[in-house]
């Protein structure tokens, strides 16, 4: 995706040291724009708990470069420990996505084919840069094979724009490129078909606000934010054609864990006959689990974030503001589950499947 015209990832090795990993400070969207150097396994884990970098196929990706350089620090006594451990806290930053501990699991598989102390780093940073190239091109792929959906709505709109509704930021910013949600969107922009995007704020960290409407500012994807709630007032007066989100675990029976307040968006897609559409690479699949309600570890983060929100003020400076009397107590759940029946389609690299086991294993028959 081009920032102000210029070409960018959301991670990459610092040209000319490869000892680093240069990353987009997305707390700092956005206001700011600001490129973080992250030179160890620690840096990487603080990155991810803090948020600097975050969505799905990010994490995952974060997670392969943080064992990359876990490698380049474990002493040659002791190597295959020191992988173990930095494994493990890499895992333990955020426990909902899926991506992550894949691509942990991936990293220490492609290290073991090591034959030598050299080799192993070695191979760990072709496998760190194979993941990231592998989620871009994997993203490309749902926008492609999600073309269709939005080309026969628009066949339908007489040069109306198709409006989409989403949630959260899946987006270039989520990903190394591109995005999950957003490659439909970006794929129909470009070629031509009149989209509108209703972007909801999401609470309580405000993603989109934040991040989603400032990708699609960039990429010139005409949008409008709404608050949270507004999206199925909007669904019943038909001014939503789709919805169309990210996900950060699916079950092996298609139920979808995502940012909190998306099963409220399914549920309103639902009483309103709107098809809800989930984009996700097939690192994002945990064909482990079966019961996604029950199943699926929810991460709680610091109550804070719903009590305080953060912006700029008139005279260009960053603050955050309390938004509640200060002895209140806050709960902050960061996803939620969406169960299967309330999904048309999920849309990943390999195409689009229904919700369902039998659906989800007619594109992955290896895992029958």
């Amino acid at each position: 995706m081009n920032v102000n015209g210029q070409a960018y990832r959301t991670i990459w090795l610092k040209p000319g040291d490869d000892r680093v990993v240069q990353v987009i400070n997305q707390v700092k969207l956005p206001h700011i724009f600001e490129v973080n150097e992250l030179a160890s396994v620690e840096d990487v884990c603080r990155a991810i708990r803090d948020m600097t970098v975050r969505g799905a196929g990010l994490i995952g990706a974060s997670a392969a470069y943080g064992m990359y350089l876990a490698c380049l620090e474990a002493p040659e006594n002791g190597f295959n420990d020191a992988l173990r451990r930095a494994g493990e806290s890499l895992k333990a930053t955020r426990p909902t996505a899926a991506n992550l501990a894949w691509a942990v699991d991936r990293m220490l598989g492609a290290i073991g084919e090591g034959n030598s102390y050299s080799d192993c780093g070695k191979l760990a940073r072709l496998a760190a840069m194979t993941i990231a190239d592998e989620d871009a091109a994997h993203c490309r792929r749902i926008g492609s094979h999600a073309l269709p959906i939005i080309t026969a709505i628009a066949s339908q709109k007489r040069g109306q724009p198709v409006n989409i509704l989403t949630h959260c930021n899946a987006g270039w910013l989520a990903f190394v490129d591109v995005g999950s949600a957003t490659a439909p969107i970006y794929t129909a922009h470009d070629a031509g078909i009149p989209v509108h995007v209703w972007v909801d704020e999401t609470r309580p960290r405000n993603q989109g606000a934040s991040l989603t409407a400032w990708e699609l500012s960039q990429h010139g994807v005409p949008h409008t934010l709404i608050a949270d709630n507004a999206g199925g007032h909007l669904m019943q007066h038909g001014l939503v054609d789709l919805v169309i989100t990210g996900a950060d675990r699916v079950t092996r029976n298609g139920d979808v864990a995502n940012k909190i307040g998306t099963y409220l968006k399914a549920l309103a897609a639902h009483d309103n006959h709107i098809p809800m559409y989930v984009a996700l690479p097939s690192s994002t699949f945990d064909f482990a689990l079966r019961d996604g309600v029950n199943s699926i570890q929810i991460e709680e983060r610091d109550g804070d974030e719903v009590r305080y929100m953060t912006g700029q003020t008139e005279t260009g400076a960053i603050e955050s503001v309390r938004i509640c009397p200060p002895t209140t107590a806050a709960r902050n759940w960061g996803f939620d589950v969406t169960p299967a029946r309330l999904i048309t389609h999920l849309i990943c690299e390999r195409g689009l499947c229904d919700a369902t086991e039998e659906g989800i294993l007619s594109l992955f028959p290896e895992q029958r």
